[in-house]
């Protein structure tokens, strides 16, 4: 009989914030960092540590102690202590695919500069839930292997392999992305503390390792056990070689090893069964009784997820594009990196997942508020760099520049708005107190909007008042000015895919023709209307689609649902009452906002009387730490009434309707939802993840016992009846629920307490005040994945950037474009500078279960590579112009050079 080999495997599972804001938890970081040094030093027999997978714990010690960094480094090299391959352990659900590269990127790049070598693993040990392609982004890494402690049930029933998608008899398994990649998967069956503070005393650590070791054996394939030796925030044991020549005296048959990752997977490869468990795709917890899955976590402060979409979509739509662009190629580099450090310490699990203190979110948002506020002035910035480049002479002298910057790499149409200074006087020109007089006198003219390429667009023209400013010249002091103002708003159809054009706002002097007559729809008769749908407006503030392409009609759309919640930001718990809110019995009213040839908006204002809070009964079983599925509490008898202010706007040409929510919050223990209905709905739907599109049963596993069953989404949640579909592409709104054939998208959650190993109150997850929800209704024929309405779902969020300037004779021309595509379906998630700047990188990935033909054309690059999500070379492809074949649902990275 093989002899059994323990592997203890020191580290600390290390939540940046959590129970404590972020200061609070460093404190103690330093203290661990500062006795593992020591014990790095005065034990030898002390191996290695793991640093948690991350690498932004060595940043947050040696901004305090910068002096160790030497021997932080010496340490790395000799392959004791254990960092990357991510920067920070993010939550997989509720980043974006992109940021989940990022992480990678930026973690081994970290790795490398410590000097540690590439072979790594990828580590999720407590991430809520794992995305399906995880295998194929690590895979492409070189990494081919993967520790996870949710989202697989084990089982070790008899050590058989079971034909089961998500539960495994052995602690080892193959995990299989959708494209068919494979890595070896390490589930922490016995959790990450299953070693942990190993006892020196005899009798103690005979009973400790007796049951240890047959915990380990149950669901072990081999004869290596695997200990994981520490916990949340667990300062190291400094005893822990003592204490394993105790167990090797009283257990002389189990070979005990202080040991490290490469070490264990080495010896599991060599003894793997060649039948293992494969568990293909996303890790959600599936078969278990649901109350654990922590699913709830996507709509805990929904605010942070709606400023981590922004910031993610300036980030990877705009500032990275604008990289190939600019000609301080550096500086660009610097700056992204720089802000995509600064977003990611908001992606930790217990960060994004706004399930930490409040004191600990409100520093988030000030993260949030400084990439937002740095990346725009970036792009500001640097745009203006880039307009005074181009020729922007018109023959016309009052005619004013509009450089539109296309940076999200498809082509198409959409409607743009943007503010223009018809006209600025400066501080330095007349007494500025005079200067809003002097300006509002000034009669606005009518005006053409043409592109030299194009000619004339469709155009609105709004006076937007008097407004102040400032100029921060490169070579001399601030200018203030004032400046009067025009909204203008333009069809804007461009064949550009990277790159920019420049328009002129030219004053005319014929008069504007009247807009009226092409009104989208009548809002005075609560009716919208475009080229590819109509909406009708009901008494009750519900709103139908009819789908003109299809002739099919989706019934009372956007009806508001409210129930209570004595759940925690973890896991929503109904109230014991179990009783229904809802706006269908409303009487709304309607106000027309803006009523166009270009676009209509309507305003639609409902009251909805709910409890003011959950009952007395919460507050003693939140004292009593009561689990929350035992909890019994209802809702008081207190009333409040909330406001809700619901915009629908429809644009011409558009295939879908824009829908911004306001919800006036005044209730406590609460969750809003937008039901969406869908006649006759099939019993599965899609939605989109990392990197996928995955398709969902409607209805949970029969060991699911949670009454709700809520899932995650990405930017869309898709349901369809066979022959016509409804697909909702949101704005930071991550999580949704199939009910009755509808879609129910949570728009807002409050809750009070954390919810986990203690009593921690949060009453600002209540998410009083102001709270708003964006999402855009797609209609179409068939499922998302047939009528590629996907596409449409990703460009809704990207805006094109409008660069007003002087005319100058610059060297560039009107127009350049940097690149060509095309692939029917295909989805271009990123496209950016090189990390090490000599190229461009273009990813995409295929959602559909059928390859696809991918042309990319470019006259700016001489040579283009496949190359790995590492951006480093696979082959050459070829020059200018090249074809390959998109496996179904792979994720494929060129680089251009």
């Amino acid at each position: 009989m093989m002899k059994k080999t323990a592997h203890i495997i020191s580290h600390s599972h290390w939540d940046r914030e959590w129970y404590m804001p972020f200061e609070c938890h460093r404190y103690y970081l330093i203290q661990l960092m500062d006795d593992l040094l020591e014990l790095f030093a005065t034990d030898p027999n002390f191996r290695s540590f793991h640093m948690d997978g991350q690498t932004i714990m060595l940043e947050d010690y040696l901004n305090i102690r910068p002096e160790k960094e030497a021997e932080v480094r010496k340490y790395i090299q000799d392959g004791r202590l254990v960092i990357g391959p991510w920067y920070i352990l993010q939550d997989a659900f509720l980043t974006s695919a992109e940021a989940n590269v990022r992480n990678l990127l930026y973690g081994i790049k970290d790795t490398e500069t410590f000097g540690q070598k590439r072979e790594q693993i990828g580590y999720f040990p407590d991430t809520f839930g794992i995305y399906g392609q995880a295998p194929q982004l690590l895979a492409q890494a070189g990494i081919r292997a993967a520790v996870f402690g949710r989202g697989v049930t084990p089982t070790g029933f008899n050590n058989q392999v079971q034909h089961d998608d998500y539960s495994s008899p052995f602690s080892e398994l193959i995990w299989e992305a959708p494209d068919g990649s494979q890595v070896i998967g390490v589930l922490l069956a016995n959790w990450y503390s299953n070693g942990n503070e190993i006892p020196t005393d005899e009798d103690e650590a005979q009973t400790f390792w007796v049951k240890k070791l047959r915990d380990a054996e149950r669901f072990a394939s081999t004869s290596q056990l695997l200990f994981m030796n520490g916990c949340d925030h667990q300062p190291v044991q400094k005893d822990v070689t003592q204490a394993i020549k105790v167990a090797e005296t009283l257990f002389p048959d189990v070979a005990f090893k202080h040991s490290n990752f490469h070490d264990y997977l080495t010896q599991i490869k060599e003894e793997l069964p060649k039948e293992l468990q494969k568990i293909t795709g996303e890790l959600r917890n599936q078969k278990t009784d649901g109350w654990s899955t922590l699913v709830n976590t996507a709509s805990a402060r929904i605010y942070l997820k709606q400023a981590n979409d922004r910031c993610q979509t300036l980030l990877t739509n705009v500032l990275e594009p604008m990289g190939l662009l600019v000609e301080n190629k550096s500086l660009h580099r610097d700056f992204s990196e720089y802000y995509w450090k600064l977003l990611m310490e908001n992606h930790p699990h217990d960060s994004i997942c706004g399930c930490s203190i409040d004191a600990v979110h409100r520093e988030m948002k000030t993260r949030f508020e400084k990439v937002e506020a740095g990346a725009t002035t970036f792009i500001a910035e640097q745009g203006k760099e880039i307009a005074t480049q181009i020729n922007t002479l018109h023959d016309s002298e009052e005619a004013i520049p509009l450089v539109v910057l296309k940076t999200n790499g498809t082509s198409g149409k959409r409607v743009v708005r943007h503010k223009v200074a018809m006209k600025k006087i400066y501080f330095d020109e007349m007494d500025f107190r005079h200067i809003p007089d002097r300006l509002k006198e000034i009669v606005m003219p009518t005006y053409r909007l043409e592109f030299p390429n194009k000619g004339s667009v469709p155009i609105e023209v709004q006076d937007a008042g008097v407004r102040f400013g400032y100029d921060l010249p490169r070579d001399g002091f601030r200018r203030p000015y004032y400046a009067r103002e025009l909204e203008v708003t333009f069809s804007y159809d461009s064949d550009l895919y990277l790159g920019y054009e420049c328009g002129f706002l030219v004053p005319v002097e014929e008069k504007q023709t009247e807009a009226r007559k092409e009104l989208i729809g009548d809002p005075s008769m609560n009716t919208l209307e475009n080229e590819a749908m109509k909406v009708m407006i009901h008494r009750n503030g519900s709103y139908s689609i009819l789908d003109k392409t299809t002739g099919f009609e989706y019934r009372h759309l956007g009806i508001y649902e409210d129930v209570g919640d004595i759940g925690n930001e973890y896991m929503f718990k109904a109230s014991s009452d179990g009783v229904r809110y809802t706006t269908e019995a409303c009487e709304a009213s309607i106000r027309i906002i803006e009523n166009n040839s270009l676009c209509a908006t309507v305003e639609i204002c409902q009251t909805l009387s709910v409890p003011a809070a959950a009952d007395e009964r919460l507050k003693e079983e939140q004292e009593r730490l009561v689990w929350h599925p035992d909890r019994k509490a209802g809702r008081s008898k207190e009333r409040t009434d909330i406001t809700l202010r619901t915009e629908l706007t429809l644009e011409q040409g558009a295939k879908g309707l824009k829908v911004n929510v306001n919800i006036d919050n005044t209730a406590k223990d609460h969750r809003m939802r937008a039901l969406f209905p869908v006649e006759r709905a099939r019993g599965n739907h899609y939605a989109d993840s990392i990197y996928e599109i995955v398709e969902r049963p409607n209805t949970p596993d029969p060991k699911w016992q949670n009454p709700a069953f809520d899932h995650h989404m990405q930017r869309l949640v898709s349901l369809d009846n066979g022959e016509y579909g409804l697909t909702i592409a949101t704005k930071g709104l991550h999580e949704y629920e199939i009910v009755s054939d509808s879609i129910a998208v949570t728009l807002l959650r409050s809750v009070g307490e954390l919810g986990d190993w203690g009593l921690f109150e949060t009453p600002e997850a209540q998410c009083f005040g102001q709270n708003e929800a964006q999402f855009v209704l797609l209609p179409h024929k068939g499922d998302v994945l047939s009528a590629n309405v996907y596409v449409a779902a990703y460009d809704d969020p990207v805006e094109p950037t409008v660069i007003q300037t002087e005319q100058s004779m610059g060297p560039l021309p009107h127009a350049t474009n940097l690149f060509q595509w095309s692939g029917e379906g295909l989805v271009l998630t990123a496209c950016k500078p090189t990390m090490d700047g000599r190229g461009m990188i273009l990813r995409w990935f295929n959602p559909k279960r059928e390859g696809e033909a991918l042309i990319v054309q470019s006259t700016h690059f001489l040579q283009i590579y496949r190359c790995t999500i590492l951006e480093e070379q696979i082959e050459k492809l070829g020059t200018g112009n090249v074809q390959i074949e998109v496996r179904p649902q792979e994720i494929v990275t060129l680089r251009f050079e």
